[in-house]
């Protein structure tokens, strides 16, 4: 995986700025099983696939994600932690797409111009209602028990579309958030999370961004330090199943105490 994390090493002997404060806050971080949601955010193959994508992450960066990504999924459902799968699809209209009433995405399409890098793109072909773009990748899902949510339209997994009400009915308080892209679906729905008093968590090995490492680093770097949580997907793992630990290592509760044996005898 060719995108590497905010926050590592530097050339000098000076400690990166919120270095300290990243570190005390994962120290403190607890992920209870009971109260959190995985969210995959457009894993779909308009991104990941490189045979199809549309508007693609480097090849070697997919694969990689992919694999996280599954491993956490796989994880989330033996550990009953919900998970909810956002994607992306545009709406195809009688004489163009749905897409082309956002100005920007207009100017990028008129002026030929690609989001992706060194890599071929189209905002107006990209994961249009009904084509193997908006497919979400395989190795992830769905499976029984999962929620899929597709009325997304632009950078948010939460205008216009049911995931609050899937939340809040699910009653968790913590969102896992992996998916694509780092700096713009992911940031969005950190924001939008944070904005509802959520606790965020983003899983740095299980996002990515087409736009190019600069902006995947950006986007972690302002997460850790303003938003919330940056971790590994090795360390959610180890923060869900130490709380699994503690409730099966916890002491049986004490029985209730009989109240009719100790009400006195009648007079």
């Amino acid at each position: 995986m060719t995108q590497e994390p905010a926050g590592g090493g530097t050339s000098g002997a000076e400690e990166p700025p919120g270095n300290a404060l990243v570190q005390a806050l994962a120290d403190r971080l607890v992920l209870d099983p009971s109260r959190t949601v995985l969210v995959t955010v457009d894993c779909h193959r308009g991104h990941l696939d490189p045979a199809v994508a549309t508007m693609p992450v480097e090849a070697s960066t997919a694969a990689a994600v992919v694999s996280t990504v599954a491993r956490l999924c796989a994880t989330a459902r033996q550990r009953d932690v919900p998970v909810v799968h956002v994607i992306l699809e545009n709406i195809r209209l009688r004489d163009r797409v749905e897409a082309a009433a956002n100005p920007f995405w207009r100017e990028v399409e008129a002026a030929r111009q690609s989001l992706t890098p060194g890599r071929k793109s189209t905002v107006f072909g990209h994961n249009l209602t009904g084509s193997v773009q908006t497919e979400l990748m395989p190795e992830l899902g769905p499976e029984p028990g999962d929620v899929v949510i597709r009325t997304k339209r632009r950078l948010s997994i939460f205008r216009d579309t049911d995931l609050e009400q899937v939340l809040r009915s699910l009653a968790v308080d913590t969102l896992l958030l992996v998916g694509i892209n780092t700096n713009t679906c992911v940031m969005c729905a950190a924001f939008e999370a944070f904005n509802r008093d959520l606790r965020v968590v983003v899983v740095r090995d299980g996002v990515a961004s087409m736009y190019g490492d600069d902006l995947h680093r950006f986007g972690l770097e302002n997460v850790a330090r303003c938003l919330g949580w940056v971790v590994t997907a090795d360390e959610v793992i180890a923060k869900l199943d130490g709380v699994t630990a503690q409730l099966h290592d916890a002491p049986p509760a004490a029985p209730a105490p009989d109240v009719a044996a100790a009400a006195p005898a009648p007079a």
